[in-house]
């Protein structure tokens, strides 16, 4: 069996899961509600407060399967009932963000123009700045593959540069320095 696949998902207050016959899964809670797709070969069962995936063969498709399915409704449950937060520096002299209203963002990041972005209805961001310290964003959801998307997107606008570092990252990610031009003979 795979270790992650049977493991079951204890589902806490407030939370219900339900599978249709198209094995569509809902995840209802307090935060919102998600719907993943499982593949019609594992097999879904919500008993007494858990949720169990078996799978019918031991195929290495099927193991594969079975916990990657397990760990996306686990991802559901969470943050139906969690949510999932990201936080990011904006890194750079005269680099700012700005939040306008619950879910757009207006970045200056060393271009000739404002960025402006509108994210998604279930993205809601937060930027602090505090003086002498970098400007941070944070991202908040109940879907977590939606909010990795968004945050990769922000990011991607000004990666970090390597000699400096300047740019957008991940709070706590390293940045491989390199060293700058060698001095003169």
């Amino acid at each position: 069996m795979s270790r992650i696949g049977k493991l079951p998902i204890t589902l806490p207050a407030g939370v219900s899961v339900s599978v249709d016959k198209s094995n569509v899964v809902t995840v209802k809670g307090p935060k919102g509600e998600l719907k993943q797709t499982v593949p019609a070969d594992l097999t879904v069962e919500v008993k007494d407060g858990s949720v169990e995936l078996t799978r019918p063969t031991e195929q290495k498709r099927h193991k594969a399967l079975h916990g990657l399915s397990r760990t996306l409704i686990n991802n559901m449950v969470v943050g139906v009932s969690e949510g999932y937060t990201k936080v990011m520096e904006v890194v750079g002299v005269g680099f700012k963000a700005e939040a306008k209203g619950s879910n757009a963002l207006e970045l200056s990041l060393g271009f000739s123009h404002p960025i402006y972005m509108v994210l998604p209805p279930e993205v809601k961001v937060e930027t602090e700045t505090k003086r002498g310290s970098a400007p941070k964003i944070t991202l908040t959801s109940h879907d977590k593959q939606l909010l990795g998307q968004v945050a990769a997107k922000i990011r991607g606008l000004r990666p970090p540069e390597p000699y400096k570092g300047k740019g957008v990252r991940f709070q706590g990610e390293q940045i491989r320095r390199k060293a700058g031009k060698a001095a003169g003979k």
